[in-house]
């Protein structure tokens, strides 16, 4: 019953986690895409002098990767179900709500939030708040199921790793109906004692058997005969 339970989890826990690298997948392509759109359009101005950076770009392409590792690591610590890797996957999602709401804190009470970020030369950052401004209600409920995924992922790792790591064979009880009537019959070897050979023993009383000979040698002639007629 306790396997079944944790084959569920991990396979909940594998399907969940697939959302979160599809998250960052999807992050990685945007970004790539407007870095290409950057270098078009950073093509057009003289190569000489040192160019901004786009913060916002190679921000945003940063978070996906993080998005994939994390992924990974979520797949391997569900495979494993290895405490380790389990806590380390915890650590991670954790690491990634508490950004997550610091910085959904700071644009919701902070109202020059705006401040707070440097300006990116690419212009990307103002098209994707321009974005979210006209979809409000839609990025809204995004962002909901990203974050409600994320935690989901937290609570199956926290209660996989309370289950216990996989076993691969179960308890001599479950087998012992079927195991002990074979034990039953089972003959077990001669045991054998390292010593002095057995020959040694038979010596021994031969040598006590004339001992008592030459003893009756020495008695009166009618008791010697009688004492040899004893002993053969």
């Amino acid at each position: 019953m306790v396997s079944m339970v944790r084959s569920c989890m991990q396979s909940l826990l594998k399907m969940v986690n697939s959302v979160i690298g599809m998250v960052g997948i999807a992050m990685i392509l945007y970004a790539l895409w407007l870095i290409r759109v950057w270098e078009i359009h950073m093509g057009h101005f003289p190569p000489a002098g040192d160019h901004p950076v786009p913060w916002f770009i190679y921000t945003f392409l940063g978070l996906g990767v993080i998005l994939c590792v994390i992924t990974c690591s979520g797949h391997i610590a569900a495979e494993t179900a290895n405490g380790c890797c389990l806590y380390l996957y915890m650590f991670f999602v954790i690491l990634l709500l508490m950004l997550e709401a610091g910085v959904t804190a700071d644009v919701f009470l902070n109202p020059d939030w705006e401040e707070d970020f440097p300006e990116d030369p690419s212009g990307s950052f103002t098209r994707f708040k321009e974005f979210i401004r006209s979809n409000f209600e839609i990025c809204k409920w995004i962002g909901l199921s990203i974050v409600s995924v994320q935690a989901v992922s937290f609570l199956l790792a926290l209660m996989l790793k309370a289950l216990g790591p996989c076993q691969y064979y179960d308890s001599d009880d479950d087998y012992a109906s079927d195991r002990v009537p074979l034990l039953k019959n089972v003959v077990h070897p001669p045991t054998y004692v390292v010593g002095d050979p057995v020959c040694r023993s038979r010596t021994d009383a031969w040598t006590i058997r004339v001992n008592d000979k030459v003893e009756i040698l020495n008695l009166p002639i009618d008791l010697t005969y009688f004492s040899i007629l004893h002993l053969y």
